[in-house]
């Protein structure tokens, strides 16, 4: 861009140069005034003598004109990908590059996808703020959101933003569409197993008015389902119970309307953690020993166990005159801990017992009993198996997977997890475990047995590699025979300690069948778009699993070793809702989604969210499927917006390539005017 155009250094200051102009125009007029010969020769000499003292010049700029900066904001979050919403937002986008570059303006363009933060969500203003931090805001002509108008960020108070300039809004979906989703009012995180829980869910069409009763379907960790029957707008009340500790998936799946937007929010998943109240644990300790006080510690230790501790200090039929009254301050309950309420305990553990009069065999059945209908039973061995006295001769016999030789080794060794401990739950890991030998402390007795029974597991060894810990099943109950009483040395750090309170809790968790801790286990966890399949197995392989995507299609996944007794593998997802995996043997079941519940909570188009915000900042709403509105420049100042067509701010900035400058008065022909004009002056004076 070429022109001349005049500027003005002053050699006086301007103040200085008003007042010598002012003084010369009042000395003309009263030559004026009073017609003195020369007044226009003498006005002719003031005025080429002032402006040179203004010092003109006449300057020409070579100027390139400096291009305004639109942004473009497009959403691509979850609910962008419904219908012919992908179609809409790539020929606007395509337009829109077209016009504005068409005006001879930048067009930058900022991609926005939910999901990508903790916070969730479309977060469209977000991205217009990051693009506004790298542009000038003089070259700021204003932004374009190509959205479905689902957006989460906007803020409550429009006017800071709404300052930078104009802003429009292009909505890509439709005025009339139809969409069912399933709203969760109510779900508690975390339930107490076996007592009742609810959650509160309703059913929304959009329909602004009650529509016909639908069935909706419900399933618990994908097992059978359970149907009732909801009318959509009206808050339905779900009571169920958890049968197990651990994480439990609920899917809540309502049936499709006609043409709506998508199935994927008609399912609804709420995961619920289950808790045990308190963990009833009786420990029989057949006598005083000094492991005795480290197993009631450990139990005490933990505020959620309920510890009945039963200790047997002598025989009913010794030798000792002390009256049976003068021995306990009231009588212990026996008959009744070992009769109608055993079946009270969550787990039952027996230290070192011996055979006596105080718990008959009728009781001891019991146990057995009370093993094999789903109770948990824990056994730790000493010298006592040397007697007849030992549990290996009793009623209990019924449910161990060992039988003592009635000898026991004294010999220092450190307890080593064993391969098929290796493979366990319950020992796989363990604290120091992974090194040869062990990094903890040494026993220094183990409990003789032969060889446990088909079925069992030996996870941890003694001396000579004999068996130590010992896991089975016996009915659908579950054992641990620990055979040796010197577990105590862990807890008192002798030779550098032990996991005790660790192998002490696991040990619990497996017998009362925490699905964590199943040796055979099926699971899969969504990380990102991606679905991690583990198989947790005491085998030397798994085979492939079969998963069930919610849109019905299946997938295979193959298994590969990912350390001892585990197996993993993956598939990609891009579904939401429960899916189902098989390997034949097992099943499981496991929620699919987004990871972003603000995003798919409602995906029907809506021009009221970015509404305030785009009047604020004197822009234009328009939807697509009215037609692609046209782009204008306009000046500051002027409407930014209107019928069909939307305006973007001509800034008119420039850059100057190069200046050249002539001054008017530093010259010899201004100088010689000046001379002309006062000799012609001197000249009609002197006439």
């Amino acid at each position: 861009m070429n022109g001349w155009s005049v500027h003005f250094a002053p050699l006086l200051p301007p103040p200085l140069l008003a007042g010598l102009a002012l003084i010369a125009a009042v000395l003309l007029g009263l030559m004026i005034w009073h017609r003195w010969r020369g007044a226009a020769l003498r006005a002719a000499a003031l005025a080429l003598l002032l402006a040179a003292l203004f010092n003109p010049s006449l300057r020409q700029e070579d100027r390139q004109p400096i291009a305004d900066i639109a942004v473009a904001v497009v959403d691509q979050s979850q609910s962008q990908q419904t219908g012919n919403r992908p179609a809409r937002t790539a020929e606007a986008l395509a337009a829109l590059t077209a016009q504005v570059k068409g005006l001879g303006m930048e067009l930058r363009t900022v991609t926005v996808r939910s999901g990508l933060d903790a916070q969730g969500g479309t977060r469209l203003i977000a991205g217009l703020e990051r693009a506004l931090a790298d542009i000038p805001p003089e070259r700021f002509a204003g932004a374009v959101f190509i959205s479905d108008g689902a957006v989460h960020d906007v803020p409550a108070d429009v006017k800071p933003l709404a300052a930078h300039g104009p802003l429009h809004a292009l909505i890509t979906g439709s005025k009339e569409e139809t969409d069912r989703r399933v709203v969760i009012d109510e779900a508690p995180r975390f339930a107490i197993t076996g007592k009742e829980q609810h959650l509160r869910f309703h059913l929304d069409d959009g329909a602004g008015q009650p529509s016909a009763p639908v069935a909706v379907t419900l399933r618990r960790d994908g097992g059978t389902p359970e149907t009732i029957t909801v009318t959509p707008g009206q808050s339905v009340d779900h009571a169920f119970t958890l049968d197990h500790a651990g994480a439990s998936m609920i899917e809540i799946e309502a049936p499709a309307l006609a043409q709506e937007l998508t199935t994927a929010n008609n399912r609804a998943i709420i995961a619920v953690q289950g808790v045990r109240d308190r963990l009833k644990v009786l420990l029989v300790s057949g006598q005083p020993h000094a492991g005795e006080r480290v197993w009631r510690s450990l139990l005490k230790s933990d505020t959620a166990v309920d510890l009945i501790h039963f200790t047997i200090l002598r025989s009913t039929d010794g030798m000792d005159p002390t009256p049976s009254s003068e021995l306990a301050l009231i009588p212990f309950p026996t008959g009744e801990l070992f009769g109608d309420k055993l079946k009270e305990f969550d787990l039952v553990i027996f230290d070192r017992y011996r055979m006596r009069d105080v718990l008959p065999d009728l009781y001891l059945m019991n146990v057995a009993d009370y093993v094999k209908k789903g109770g948990a039973l824990l056994v730790a061995s000493g010298p006592e198996v040397e007697t007849p006295e030992s549990l290996y001769n009793s009623p209990l016999t019924d449910v161990l997977a060992t039988a003592a030789t009635g000898t026991v080794t004294e010999d220092a060794f450190r307890p080593a997890i064993t391969g098929q401990g290796r493979r366990h739950p319950v020992t796989q890991g363990l604290p120091g475990g992974d090194a040869d030998p062990p990094r903890w402390g040494r026993w220094y007795r183990t409990v003789d047995v032969k060889p446990p029974a088909a079925g069992a597991a030996v996870v941890m060894a003694g001396a000579n590699a004999a068996p130590l810990l010992v896991l089975s099943r016996q009915g659908e109950g579950r054992v641990a025979e620990l055979l040796s009483d010197h577990g105590w040395l862990w807890s008192r750090g002798h030779d550098g300690g032990g996991p005790q309170m660790e192998l002490l809790r696991r040990l619990a968790h497996w017998l009362m069948k925490e699905p964590d801790l199943e040796e055979e286990k099926l699971s899969a966890r969504q990380q990102g778009e991606t679905l991690t399949v583990e198989r947790r197995s005491m085998a030397d392989a798994a085979g492939d699993v079969t998963v069930t995507l919610p849109s019905g299609k299946t997938e295979t996944v193959k298994l590969q070793p990912a350390g001892p007794g585990r197996f993993t593998g993956t598939v990609p997802v891009a579904e939401s809702g429960m899916a189902r995996l098989s390997d034949g043997t097992l099943t499981a079941a496991a929620g699919l989604g987004n990871g972003d519940a603000r995003e798919a909570m409602d995906v029907r188009a809506t021009a009221t969210v970015l509404a305030p915000l785009v009047q604020a900042a004197g822009g234009g709403l328009f939807w697509l499927e009215d037609g692609m509105p046209r782009i204008l420049a306009q000046a500051k100042n002027r409407p930014m917006t209107g019928p069909n067509w939307l305006a973007l701010r001509a800034n008119g900035l420039s850059r100057t390539l190069a200046v050249r400058e002539l001054p008017l008065f530093s010259t010899l022909l201004a100088l010689a005017a000046l001379l002309l004009a006062l000799t012609f002056m001197w000249h009609r004076e002197g006439r």
